[in-house]
């Protein structure tokens, strides 16, 4: 890198990413300042003038805010998706409106989920096809509050595909059914898996910073990813488990009501390309599955993990 960001504002910071990120930046001396919802963070979304005032003078604000989407999609859960998404992002609009020295890049969370479900071609940020249902038209609502928002400053939405990484995340029911026999295919396992490992999602926003012609959709996703019978058994041999039990769709969608989540969650096939990160030079330190799955392991605590339940 050319230039590094010596202050950066982290909203969500409370969540397993914005964690690893707040731990990141810290460790080369960089300011984190925090916007949520407890009085632990240095500003709180109910007040608008601290909210300024911590954007003030930033380089760089990442919004990672937002209701986890492992629930049930009840009316309840999925206006609180939406609206936990869209307010927070309409904030910080107004925020950076009233700030007299302007960050330089706003990074706004977004998701790969909002491509279709896709088994026959890779979707890139130009070409890629939106899908349909609760998870695209979030993803959508989303990314028009960032970019509508009537500011001077560069914008990016992070179309992150599934986020890898020990001590938590989306990778922990995943070795907790590897651990107890059940990590077999699911569905029928030809579903796409795109991941990436938490650490290049740091690497990520290290290069947006220092690529200032880059703004707009990015694709978050190795160039490398998997079915979901690969995956699984690329988690068994990791974890040195030789079998494991597959699961039925019939069985996931049970399954998914009984932890108070949805199926769709493995079941869709998320093909996500990062043509512009690739484009642009980007090269991920984890490109291939067994190498992040191998960082994770020799993180990863014996015995099953604590997983967040819907």
């Amino acid at each position: 890198m050319s230039d590094s960001p010596s202050t950066v504002v982290l909203c969500g910071a409370s969540g397993y990413i914005g964690g690893y990120l707040r731990r990141h930046y810290r460790e080369r001396d960089i300011q984190v300042r925090t916007i949520g919802r407890g009085s632990s963070s240095d500003a709180t979304w109910s007040d608008h003038r601290s909210v300024v005032e911590v954007l003030d003078g930033s380089d760089v604000v990442v919004n990672l805010a937002g209701r986890s989407v492992s629930c049930r999609y009840n009316k309840k859960n999925a206006d609180e998706i939406m609206s936990s998404r869209i307010q927070t992002t309409a904030q910080l609009g107004r925020a950076i409106a009233d700030v007299e020295n302007t960050p330089r890049l706003w990074v706004n969370a977004s998701t790969g989920t909002i491509y279709r479900d896709s088994r026959d071609r890779p979707m890139d940020e130009r070409s890629g096809d939106m899908g349909s249902g609760l998870s695209v038209e979030v993803a959508r609502a989303w990314e028009r509050e960032l970019f509508d928002a009537d500011v001077a400053i560069r914008k990016v939405a992070l179309r992150m595909s599934i986020v890898l990484g020990a001590g938590g995340g989306a990778i922990n029911p995943i070795i907790d059914l590897a651990r107890v026999g059940l990590g077999g295919t699911m569905g029928d396992g030809g579903q796409i898996f795109s991941w990436v490992h938490v650490a290049d999602v740091a690497r990520v926003l290290d290069h947006l910073y220092d690529n200032t012609d880059l703004s707009g959709p990015v694709n978050v996703a190795t160039p490398f990813p998997v079915t979901n019978e690969e995956m699984m058994q690329q988690v068994r041999s990791t974890l040195g488990r030789n079998h494991g039990l597959p699961t039925p769709a019939w069985l996931l969608q049970f399954g998914a009501r009984v932890i108070r989540t949805e199926a769709e969650l493995v079941l869709k096939s998320r093909w996500v390309d990062p043509k512009v990160l690739i484009d642009s030079g980007f090269e991920f330190h984890y490109p291939k599955l067994n190498s992040a799955l191998a960082n994770v392991a020799s993180e990863t605590p014996r015995g099953l993990l604590p997983v967040a339940l819907g």
